[in-house]
């Protein structure tokens, strides 16, 4: 049978990598991202890849995935997030806008979005993983915004997992890559000793092929070895 996944901010940076890394193996992709024409363009060449843009804020969008993947859906991947203010700024001066925004995205869309698909995760036991950082258990400079929704994304995954036991449920923490996103967290700076996102998906994909027990896993203990 075909695995279905749902994987959002598939557009860029880790999500598209995952995206395409699923296509390679033959799985059905609905790939969410707000940039329209960036995801059209991005997976046009991918089989089995159906793209569904927009905001995944939006009630109408999260339907929109959830009604694309049908009565099945084998994994889900809340992928999408939002860093918050760049340059990164203290908790003393931290816009309250700005961290409603950041909880809104990191947050409150992927819970509302698995509620939406439980149905269709329930009738595969599938897999539901949240995208996690090390700023969720550590405590660095400026990242008290991006670090507290991220810490209770982690929370969200692990009652899941305990109210959901059909379910896999992960918080996977990629460690830090490459990307636009990580780019803006540190605006000028050269991060191109940080690795790919492609070099972390063989991690992602070994957390979802032996299925452990649900919890909190890091790529660098998973890595698989040549």
């Amino acid at each position: 049978m075909t695995t279905t996944a749902i994987v959002t901010g598939a557009g860029t940076g880790f999500g598209l990598a995952l995206t395409r890394a699923l296509a390679g193996r033959g799985a059905r992709v609905i790939a969410g991202a707000r940039d329209a024409a960036r995801l059209r363009t991005a997976v046009a060449d991918l089989p089995g890849v159906r793209p569904v843009p927009g905001d995944v804020n939006d009630p109408a969008v999260r339907a929109a995935l959830v009604a694309a993947a049908g009565d099945r859906v084998d994994l889900l991947v809340h992928n999408a997030g939002e860093l918050g203010p760049s340059p990164l700024p203290p908790l003393a001066t931290y816009p309250a806008d700005a961290l409603r925004a950041v909880l809104e995205t990191t947050l409150l869309a992927p819970l509302q979005l698995t509620q939406l698909a439980l149905p269709a995760l329930r009738a595969a036991q599938g897999t539901v993983v949240t995208l996690s950082s090390d700023a969720a258990v550590d405590a660095y400079p400026g990242w008290g915004g991006y670090g507290a929704a991220k810490a209770a994304l982690d929370r969200y995954a692990a009652v899941l997992g305990v109210e959901e036991p059909d379910l896999a449920v992960y918080a996977f923490d990629p460690g830090d890559m490459r990307t636009a996103m990580h780019q803006r967290a540190f605006p000028g700076e050269d991060i191109s000793d940080r690795p790919e996102p492609e070099t972390v998906v063989p991690a992602f994909l070994r957390l979802v092929d032996e299925r452990p027990p649900s919890g909190r896993y890091r790529a660098a203990d998973l890595v698989v070895s040549a």
